[in-house]
């Protein structure tokens, strides 16, 4: 005897989605290191930086980190204190390092001009380096319970299709966030925010959706109308740029040549092995030239790869041995067995597993 099919569920009425929402929340909150327990109220530090590493990152990735920031740095004043140095070596691997500096100098501005004490307004967070829309947005719901849409990629995802948005990203912004204050509940907008974040990222995933298990589902236009995956609209991706290059690893004895990249731009501050300019196209007939002295160069067989966020890069590696400290090159010798705790970005330790100097 077949079974009878789950009967469809009402639709939610309009004044009640963000009431259902927070219903599903409360018995579906996921726990994180930096979210305050129920009934708690949540630190406005752990708060910022938890939304500062996750931009752009995952919240497998950011934890451990996280952990590794709060118990160093416990408090926005002791992160202002530590040497910028320290913080980009803490924040090695995590990408996008623009962040670790603005990191750093929001906590010396909120320690220095604030009293320790973070602004409550979203207008006056985005006053800070490196808070934008977002995270300002996030931070004064989350941690001060101000009723503002804090609009991610996951609540951009969940808004979009529970109302249909036909307009193409970025363009629909400002839709998704009209939407979102609709059903904005004025008493609970802190647990508003993470209860939309939640959904998004753990049941109205992007390619396939729990929508059985969704507290909106019945009032859901796109899954009304069999169309969830087609939202958000996304414009056409445009095709990413690949570029060439060298990178040279000079060793003498047990050290080996750094240096330190401009504090502004790609990589900004981190330490690197010479290379050729990491926004050029150099092929390969042409990269020797920008080795940093003239050696006995042999290139390790296979390369490297990396992919930033507006090009993939294919670095071949040269490795020399130097005869003696040449006082014109530029960088500083370290040692090769402390790599581990210098402030080299993710592509930089490939090069040194590459070249055998770290293990991977």
């Amino acid at each position: 005897m077949a079974r009878a099919s789950a009967k469809p569920r009402k639709p939610v009425a309009a004044d009640d989605l963000g009431g259902a929402l927070l219903a599903w929340w409360d018995r579906h909150r996921r726990v994180l290191p930096w979210r305050a327990p129920p009934g708690r109220t949540a630190d406005p530090y752990a708060v910022w930086l938890s939304e500062i590493m996750l931009q752009q990152t995952t919240v497998a990735s950011v934890t451990g980190y996280f952990s590794k920031f709060m118990t160093r740095w416990p408090s926005v004043e002791a992160l202002a204190k530590a040497p910028l140095e320290d913080v980009l070596v803490a924040w090695a691997g995590l990408g996008y390092y623009a962040r670790a500096r603005n990191l750093h100098a929001c906590a010396k501005i909120v320690a220095e001009k604030h009293g320790g004490r973070f602004p409550s307004s979203e207008a006056q967070l985005l006053g800070l380096p490196g808070v934008g829309p977002y995270t300002a947005a996030a931070v004064a719901a989350i941690a001060f319970n101000q009723p503002c849409v804090a609009r991610d990629g996951n609540v951009e995802r969940v808004v979009a299709r529970l109302f249909a948005v036909a307009e193409p990203l970025p363009g629909a912004r400002a839709a998704i966030s009209a939407h979102a204050a609709s059903f904005l509940p004025r008493e609970r907008p802190g647990d508003f925010a993470q209860a939309l974040m939640d959904l998004g990222a753990t049941i109205c995933a992007p390619r396939a959706p729990e929508c059985g298990r969704c507290p909106l589902e019945p009032s859901c236009a796109a899954r009304r109308a069999g169309t969830q995956l087609s939202f958000p609209v996304k414009p056409p991706k445009a095709a990413r740029p690949h570029r060439r290059g060298a990178v040279f690893v000079l060793r003498r004895g047990d050290r080996v040549l750094l240096r330190g990249r401009p504090p502004e731009g790609l990589l900004g501050g981190m330490s690197e092995f010479p290379s050729t300019p990491l926004t050029l196209d150099v092929e390969p007939g042409a990269a020797r030239a920008y080795a940093p002295i003239e050696a006995r160069w042999r290139e390790i067989e296979g390369g490297v790869r990396h992919v930033f966020t507006h090009f993939s890069l294919d670095l071949t590696v040269f490795v020399a041995e130097a005869a003696a400290a040449d006082p014109a090159l530029e960088g500083r010798w370290t040692k090769a067995a402390d790599l581990g705790v210098e402030a080299l970005p993710t592509l930089m330790r490939k090069v040194a597993v590459h070249a055998g100097l770290i293990l991977a």
